[in-house]
Order: C-alpha cells, then sequence, then structure tokens
C-alpha cells in the first residue's frame, strides 16, 4: 500500500527561522530547575530566559533521550521526530526569551504517531505558558 500523495494543505508551512539548539550542560540544568510538562512521548522543561542572559536567539530549544529509550538507533529517531516537532510548533507556538527542552520517553517518543506528537507539543506549550 503506498502513502496517499501529500497535497498542499497537508504539507508544513516552511519555517522562516532556524531555532537555536542549547549545548551546554549549564542551559540544561537551569531548564531543569523550571517549569515541566509531561506527556506520553515525552518531557518538556520550559524556562523564561533572565533579562541579564545573552538574547542570541528568540527561542532556544535542546534534545535529549536516556538510554531507557533503547540503543543508539531508537534514541537517535525519538531525537530526530521531537527535532522535527519543535522545528514546525516553536516559530509559532513558543514565547520568545525561552528555552525549551525536550525529553523523550522510552518506547513511546519513536513510535507515537506524528500528528500526535505534534499535537502534544503545542498542549504542552500552552500548560507552560499559563
Amino acid at each position: 500500500m503506498t502513502p496517499p500523495a501529500a497535497s498542499p494543505e497537508t504539507m508544513p508551512s516552511a519555517v522562516p527561522f532556524r531555532l537555536s539548539v542549547l549545548r551546554k550542560r549549564a542551559d540544561f540544568l537551569r531548564a531543569a530547575r523550571a517549569r515541566r510538562q509531561a506527556l506520553p512521548a515525552f518531557v518538556v522543561q520550559a524556562r523564561e530566559r533572565a533579562p541579564d542572559e545573552p538574547a542570541e536567539a528568540p527561542v532556544r530549544v535542546g534534545f535529549t533521550c536516556s538510554k531507557k529509550v533503547g540503543n543508539a538507533v531508537a534514541r537517535n529517531r525519538a531525537k530526530r521526530r521531537l527535532r522535527e516537532a519543535a522545528r514546525l510548533v516553536l516559530p509559532v507556538e513558543g514565547q520568545p526569551g525561552w528555552d525549551y527542552v525536550l525529553i523523550g520517553r522510552a518506547g513511546v517518543a519513536a513510535e507515537r504517531p506524528f500528528a500526535a506528537l505534534l499535537d502534544d507539543l503545542r498542549a504542552a506549550l500552552h500548560k507552560v505558558h499559563k
């Protein structure tokens, strides 16, 4: 069975800017002390940056998956899916001056339907920003 052809209505819109990725451990640790929202496929940690921190990008995001998610292939697949979900959702739903960390959950992050993954991320961002 072949997948249906993608139409312009089902294709995601182009993202106007590239997300800045968190790379330093200190940034991940700061996000770990901030707000969090657990979902079936992942956990979102979000924090508003302090005014004295450099504003290198409006929205910064980090990704992590522990060995509980599986072997390297499973972890990388989960992170690729989280990265794409963040690329599509954060420019629209994310708030400028915030850092987000997405933590993949074992068995679910790589297998959950992508549309559900996007909906989960949108719902988590709404809850975190309240």
